[in-house]
C-alpha cells in the first residue's frame, strides 16, 4: 500500500494511472469478441480490468470493477471502475468507448476520470471545483425545452419522445460527458435497472459539477457500491429538461398510473425520489 497523502492530486493521478494503463493493454489486444465468460463480457474487458487493477490493487484503494467485482482496501475511498466502457462498440470499432474511473468517499463521488479510448479526449472534475474537458473548463449547454434537445439513448424507448433529436451511441458514460460539454442537452436510459454504478457514476459527477442534473428516475440514490445494484439514470443540461425526460420512462408513467388510480406503493407520482443524492 503506498503512503502517499490521501488527497484529490494524489486521487486524481492514481486515475490517470489506471487510464493510461488500460490504454495501454488494449493498444496491443489482440482479442476483442466475446470471452464466454459471462454474457457481454468481452476479451478486451478482462484486458483493460487486468491493466487498471495492476495499478490500483497496490494502493490500498477499495475497488468496485465491473469485471472483478468488489474489492475492499484498507483507505476510506473506493475507485467504481468501467474498465472499458463500450466494449460491444469496441469490438466493432465503433468510435464510442471509454475508461471510467470515480473515487468515492464517505459524502459520494469525489475525483472522476472519462478518457475516450478511440479519440483520446478527456474529462474530468472533482467535486465542488468544476469539470473540464482536455484541461478546458465545461458547461453544459443549459437547453431547458425537450423540443429543443439533442438527447442520447440507452436502450429503446416508447415511441418518440418529443426531442428535436435522438442519438444511441452504446456508452454511458461518454454520453454523460456529452451532456456535460454540451455535446448532448439530455440523455435517458430507456431500460429498467440494467446499468451498473461503473457505467455512470463518474460521468455524473462530471455532469453535475458541469452545471447538469444527474437522478435516478426511480428515486433511489446513484451512488452505491453495491456490484448487484442496478439503476436508471437521466440527465439533462438543466433540472427542467431532465424532469421531462425522466417523465417520458415507462417506470414514471406506470407510478402516475397507480397514483392516479389510487393503489398502493409509490405514494407520489415520482415515486417520491429522494433529492437529497438524486438531483445537483
Amino acid at each position: 500500500m503506498t503512503d502517499a497523502p490521501l488527497t484529490t492530486s494524489w486521487l486524481s493521478g492514481v486515475l490517470d494511472d489506471a487510464a493510461a494503463a488500460v490504454s495501454e493493454a488494449l493498444a496491443s489486444a489482440v482479442e476483442w469478441g466475446e470471452a464466454g465468460t459471462r454474457p457481454g463480457q468481452h476479451h478486451s474487458d478482462i484486458t483493460a480490468d487486468g491493466a487498471a487493477m495492476e495499478v490500483l490493487g497496490p494502493t490500498g484503494l477499495g475497488v468496485l470493477s465491473e469485471e472483478s467485482g468488489h474489492q475492499i482496501g484498507p483507505l476510506p475511498v473506493t475507485v467504481v471502475l468501467d474498465p472499458l466502457d463500450g466494449s460491444t462498440n469496441a469490438s466493432r470499432r465503433l468510435a464510442w468507448w471509454a475508461v471510467s474511473l470515480c473515487a468515492v468517499d464517505g459524502d459520494g463521488p469525489l475525483v472522476a476520470l472519462v478518457v475516450d479510448l478511440r479519440h483520446g479526449n478527456r474529462w474530468s472534475a472533482v467535486r465542488g471545483q468544476g469539470a473540464r474537458r482536455d484541461g478546458e473548463t465545461i458547461r453544459t449547454s443549459g437547453c431547458i425545452a425537450l423540443a429543443d434537445a439533442i438527447v442520447g439513448l440507452n436502450g429503446v424507448p416508447d415511441g418518440h419522445g418529443g426531442w428535436a433529436q435522438y442519438r444511441a451511441l452504446g456508452s454511458a458514460a461518454l454520453d454523460l460527458c456529452a451532456v456535460a460539454d454540451g455535446t448532448l442537452d439530455g440523455y435517458l436510459d430507456c431500460t429498467t435497472d440494467q446499468l451498473g454504478s461503473w457505467d455512470y457514476l463518474g460521468a455524473t459527477l462530471i455532469c453535475r459539477e458541469a452545471g447538469g442534473s444527474v437522478f435516478d428516475v426511480a428515486g433511489r440514490g446513484l451512488t452505491t457500491l453495491e456490484h448487484g445494484a442496478r439503476r436508471i439514470p437521466v440527465a439533462g443540461a438543466t433540472e427542467t429538461l431532465a424532469d421531462s425526460l425522466s417523465a417520458l420512462h415507462r417506470w414514471t408513467r406506470r407510478a402516475q398510473d397507480r397514483y392516479e388510480e389510487g393503489g398502493p406503493g409509490d405514494t407520489s407520482p415520482a415515486g417520491g425520489r429522494p433529492w437529497g443524492d438524486g438531483r445537483a
